[in-house]
């Protein structure tokens, strides 16, 4: 189970993207709202989820996503479920994958240390102890992270290779015309 955590400000494309990507290469995807059932976006298109926070179901998690977004991505660091989630992750060497601003949630934590990420420009110094990538998409380890909105469909395409492999994110990719 992949779960991609919604809080009221998300960021539409650098949530939607990775989820329908996601939802194609056939993976379990369900929404998590943080707040509620229904999540209001920064650009004000609601999304309803699949579950809440208050609801989440440990059982055959494989990945987390952690969309970006102002205040998005701050109320995803102030849920206790949330970060008891990346906590869980962490512990069980799951991938996590954050884009935009979200990744200053991982920075904050010390897991970024000593690893590549990237995050939104303006972001860098939330990623405590991190070397800056020059890529739009970074994978260290189990941590996936991503510049923002403009690099989500290739944000999303990682998403499915770390899961499923290269040639799976490459049918889907082609499956999209992206290249």
């Amino acid at each position: 189970m992949i779960y991609v955590f919604l809080s009221s400000g998300f960021e539409e494309t650098e949530a939607i993207a990775p989820i329908d990507i996601l939802r194609r290469a056939e993976l379990d995807v369900q929404i998590v709202g943080v707040q509620d059932d229904v999540v209001v976006g920064s650009h004000g298109i609601a999304v309803g989820c699949d579950t809440t926070v208050a609801h989440i179901d440990y059982d055959n998690l494989e990945m987390i996503v952690l969309p970006g977004g102002v205040p998005g991505t701050l109320g995803l660091e102030k849920s206790p479920g949330v970060q008891q989630c990346i906590d869980y992750a962490v512990a069980n060497g799951l991938w996590i994958g954050a884009i935009c601003a979200a990744p200053s949630i991982l920075g904050h934590k010390g897991l970024l240390e000593g690893r590549e990420a990237i995050c939104f420009p303006g972001y860098e110094q939330e990623l405590s102890g991190a070397t800056i990538s020059g890529q739009r998409v970074c994978v260290d380890g189990k941590f996936i992270t991503a510049k923002g909105a403009g690099a989500a469909v290739e944000f999303g395409l990682k998403l499915v290779e770390c899961l499923k492999g290269e040639d799976r994110a490459k049918t889907v990719g082609a499956s999209m015309q992206c290249w």
